[in-house]
């Protein structure tokens, strides 16, 4: 049976954070969420990959058509959930659709923020997990790797990452809406990965008074503190000191809130009315949703922070006709590879039946050499006999056919039987 390439997810567009925090995939559960995606479909799915991000959770994979239709109920099953729940928010796409729709998301096309590079990063891991997990197969290694190669050559010749409009970024002009000048504020980064580090580092630039990395390592915390000349501390140290800061952003993997409402009600009490600005970049998310309602605290999630961001793009989105012609050409050549895979079983059966000929043949001619038959001769009946084999199928199947098809073989003809250069 054939196999086609199919995508199947959802993303910022299609679902709120609420949702998309539902189905998300820790990095520690892609190999079980692979090996459960194969185990279940058997040989169906030939191959897959998970990207998993704050703003998207999508599965790749390389499957016989019929799966398509049940890939959303894995994923609901998987995260227990009903699928009923999920569909709304899905959005599948198969072969050239799915080809264009994993060029766009590496490119920057599909973001939150319009060219932002951090997904090419997270794609690239996707790829690393879904290969240690032995999932990966010549089909979407090809995709992937041809995938890099677009997003390469569209930041490249095109303006669409020029001039990027962050996620950090937004996060520091929200806290200047309720603080003013940042240089009399505490800053804590609850986490030390890259979307922390960036945050760290557009705070950085307006030298606030303090700066503090909690982490649940401290070597990691240490790491990045380092950097910006911030201190360290640990998650457990949280309720105790919470209340000392402004501005609380946070982005871990955790699988479960960090901050809860009891804990931030606590620290509203302890800061006196003092506003506190906090900024949950993680998905699932780290701070309870119920936080926001509480008086003086400024609780922003990623959704939030990416309608922000959506002003400021108007400079790049010329760029984004010139990227979409690029990605559309190498659609093109990717789905001509993928054709040409295909007939590849063909061509092997036709080299395979015209040795079987030849050698046939050969062996003939061989016989009549060892029984002192004429060199010239024998040539000429292997050349004839060679000859005939292989015009015998195309002269049958013109000689058996009807008047529609025949034209049809009429046509073809010239170009599969070979043509001889009278010039030589």
């Amino acid at each position: 049976m054939s196999v086609d390439v199919l995508t199947f997810g959802l993303n910022h567009v299609s679902a709120p954070v609420s949702v998309r925090e539902r189905v998300a995939f820790p990095i520690g559960v892609l190999r079980p969420a692979l090996d459960g995606l194969r185990s279940a479909f058997g040989s169906s799915v030939k191959e897959a990959a998970i990207l998993s991000t704050c703003n998207r959770t999508e599965v790749y994979c390389a499957a016989e058509p019929h799966v398509r239709e049940q890939l959303p109920v894995w994923m609901a099953d998987f995260n227990r959930l009903e699928s009923g729940s999920l569909r709304p928010h899905l959005y599948q796409y198969q072969q050239n659709d799915a080809v264009r729709h994993a060029f766009r998301v590496a490119s920057g096309l599909d973001s939150m923020v319009l060219g932002e590079p951090q997904i090419l990063g997270q794609m690239k891991d996707a790829v690393r997990a879904a290969d240690e997990a032995g999932a990966l197969g010549t089909l979407l290694h090809q995709l992937f790797q041809r995938t890099f190669s677009v997003a390469k050559e569209v930041r490249s010749q095109t303006a669409i990452g020029a001039h990027s409009v962050s996620m950090a970024a937004s996060a520091v002009r929200l806290a200047e809406r309720v603080f003013g000048d940042l240089s009399q504020t505490s800053i804590l980064f609850i986490g030390a990965g890259q979307m922390i580090e960036l945050c760290a580092t557009h705070f950085a630039a307006l030298a606030p008074r303090q700066m503090v990395v909690a982490n649940r390592t401290l070597e990691r915390a240490d790491l990045l503190a380092s950097r910006f000349s911030a201190q360290t501390m640990r998650l457990s140290e949280l309720p105790g000191r919470l209340a000392d800061f402004d501005v609380i952003v946070s982005c871990t993997a955790s699988s479960l809130p960090i901050l809860g409402l009891g804990m931030v009600e606590r620290v509203t009490r302890s800061r006196r009315h003092r506003p506190v600005v906090m900024v949950d970049l993680a998905v699932p998310r780290d701070i309870e949703s119920e936080v926001g309602r509480l008086d003086d605290v400024y609780l922003y999630t990623v959704d939030d922070l990416g309608r922000m961001v959506q002003s400021g793009t108007d400079a790049r989105r010329a760029a984004v006709v010139q990227a979409e012609a690029i990605i559309e050409t190498r659609v093109q050549n990717f789905m001509h590879w993928l054709q040409n895979r295909e007939i590849v079983p063909t061509i092997v059966e036709i080299h395979q039946a015209a040795d079987r000929v030849r050698e046939a043949e050969l062996d003939k001619a061989r016989r009549l050499l060892a029984k002192g038959e004429s060199p010239d001769e024998v040539i000429e009946m292997l050349a004839r006999g060679l000859t005939q084999k292989y015009m015998h199928g195309p002269l049958s199947a013109l000689n058996h056919s009807q008047s529609g098809e025949r034209e049809r073989l009429i046509a073809l003809l010239p170009r599969l039987l070979p043509t001889v250069d009278r010039r030589r």
